[in-house]
């Protein structure tokens, strides 16, 4: 048997597992997917998943937690889609910077009041709550209150959490869970961060 020939039979093998796997998912309903660790990319990647759901005409909306006192380049973009997407920046900065913890619970209890409100519609296919995790690890939501809402939303609302630290429970509830890792980063080199990759 030749190289080509092995090669051929293993893709064979390897499209008939695929296809197997394939024809078992029949389930069609919205997952909740949580981007979570201590790596690059959580809010990226549900950005990412923000621009891919636009592409497929969902209505969708943005709560950003934490996050607020700078300008981003996905801001600047995801504000061009007023008719599909309500972006909605609730954060008032990194807790480090704020250093009002009483502020900051205010701040996130609002940010969640228009999440609930988005998870309660469903004229929301697809929902992003970036750095939610944050809130919910520091305390300044309740995380069963969170997976409360997140169960009762519209079966075939799609939800994304971003943010380091997502609690077991959050992590339990989730149908899709990815952690990123750190393996390098400019940041630790002295490279301070960039347009359109940071911000």
């Amino acid at each position: 048997m030749t190289a080509d020939e092995r090669h051929r039979e293993r893709m064979q093998r390897k499209k008939a597992l695929v296809d197997r796997k394939i024809a078992r998912a029949t389930i069609e309903r919205g997952v909740l997917v949580v981007n979570t660790g201590n790596g690059k990319g959580k809010s990226s990647s549900g950005f990412g998943m923000l621009a891919r759901s636009l592409g497929h005409g969902f209505q969708c909306g943005v709560v950003q937690f934490i996050k607020g006192s700078f300008s981003t380049g996905e801001e600047a973009f995801f504000r061009r889609f007023p008719d599909e997407l309500d972006y909605h920046v609730m954060g008032e900065g990194y807790t480090w910077e704020t250093q009002d913890k009483s502020r900051d619970i205010a701040t996130a209890g609002k940010a969640w009041q228009v999440a609930a409100a988005m998870l309660a519609d469903a004229r929301y296919d697809f929902v992003l709550l970036d750095e939610l995790n944050i809130a919910l690890v520091k305390g300044y939501i309740d995380t069963a209150q969170v997976c409360e809402a997140l169960k009762a939303r519209p079966p075939q609302q799609h939800v994304v959490i971003t943010g380091r630290g997502a609690p077991d429970m959050l992590v339990n509830l989730a149908d899709t869970v990815t952690e990123m890792r750190v393996v390098k980063h400019a940041f630790q080199a002295g490279i301070k961060a960039q347009k359109g990759i940071e911000l």
